[in-house]
């Protein structure tokens, strides 16, 4: 026999964080006696991210993956939750309460991320925000840190792709500095700018 064939298989890669940025852990407080921990994301948040996905509704989770996807894919959950904090970085907010059992992680109630296009000085970028959690200014808190996270790596500009009727991330984007620009894709997507430096 072979002694090729007693050895085990190889071990998957290990992931490994380039630079974990532990100074965008933050706590916000929100109207309504609301308050979250912003914070990177880390690859054991990966249920969490599946659960927060979930519970957005559908209009939510088309306006921020374009498809009315249900749940998210292994791979794509991998994608979300394994980030090298170099060419990508994340950020969730995370419900802080007091009184919230020591046993139980706190959910997920927002998503925010770039990941660096190769080649350029410019990183696409997402955000979504649980239906419950909207409107509290949550979603704008989010954008400016990844933007001045990103300035300061030497990023020159975040580029989205959103859908015509997702006016409320149009309204927070221009509100922010950004602009928008025809999509070369066609009418079904706006393409908003938003320059850092």
């Amino acid at each position: 026999m072979d002694p090729r064939a007693l050895q085990e298989p190889p071990a998957p890669p290990v992931f490994r964080i380039h630079r974990y940025p532990a100074g965008l852990i933050d706590r916000l407080n929100l109207p309504g006696n609301r308050a979250v921990v912003l914070r990177p994301v880390l690859p054991q948040d990966a249920e969490a991210e599946q659960a927060f996905v979930g519970g957005l509704s559908l209009a939510s989770r088309h306006k921020r993956f374009h498809v009315g996807l249900r749940q998210l894919s292994a791979a794509t959950l991998r994608q979300m939750t394994e980030i090298d904090y170099r060419d990508h970085v994340a950020l969730v907010a995370q419900v802080f309460d007091e009184n919230h059992p020591p046993d139980a992680e706190p959910p997920i109630v927002a998503d925010a991320r770039y990941v660096r296009l190769a080649g350029t000085d410019e990183a696409e970028f997402a955000v979504a925000v649980a239906d419950d959690w909207q409107s509290l200014g949550l979603g704008r808190a989010l954008m400016a840190r990844l933007a001045r996270h990103a300035k300061a790596q030497g990023l020159a500009a975040l580029v989205g792709d959103v859908l015509p009727e997702n006016r409320r991330m149009l309204v927070l984007m221009r509100g922010l500095g950004a602009h928008t620009r025809p999509h070369p894709d066609g009418p079904q997507m706006v393409q908003v700018v938003y320059r850092l430096l």
